[in-house]
């Protein structure tokens, strides 16, 4: 019996995983990112400059493992933020609206008690490889 195909997708250009747990997975056509924080690939700590800077980074680095599984951010159709402060949900409005321009993914944000590295944002996705048509 056949099964799903699975594959793991790793990319130099956004951080490594910092635990068990690996940057996506791509089961058939749909794409699991993993939350991403504002950490720097090429240095390994987080980006100074507070929320703005942090959820800048954030879709930068998610932005790479899409494009390295094939697809874009136009084809991402849900998101979850994540912030350790509620108050700075207009501030990470304002970025992710630069990433997300049309078709907007469904999404949800919550406030939590902490993020991984002492990140302000965290954001995780799950995208569709392939042609996407919209209709109304």
């Amino acid at each position: 019996m056949a099964g799903l195909v699975r594959r793991i997708i790793q990319t130099a250009k956004a951080p490594s995983a910092i635990g068990p747990y690996s940057q996506a997975v791509l089961v058939e056509n749909t794409l699991y990112v993993s939350g991403q924080i504002g950490l720097s690939p090429q240095s390994g700590t987080m980006v100074q400059g507070g929320v703005v800077s942090e959820t800048e980074q954030a879709l930068k680095n998610m932005q790479a493992i899409l494009e390295e599984a094939g697809t874009t951010m136009d084809n991402v159709v849900k998101a979850t933020v994540l912030l350790d402060d509620i108050n700075n949900f207009g501030a990470v409005n304002e970025v992710y609206a630069k990433f997300f321009k049309k078709s907007f993914p469904a999404r949800a944000a919550f406030q939590v008690a902490a993020l991984p590295k002492g990140a302000k944002v965290e954001i995780e996705a799950v995208a569709i490889v392939g042609k996407l048509v919209d209709t109304q």
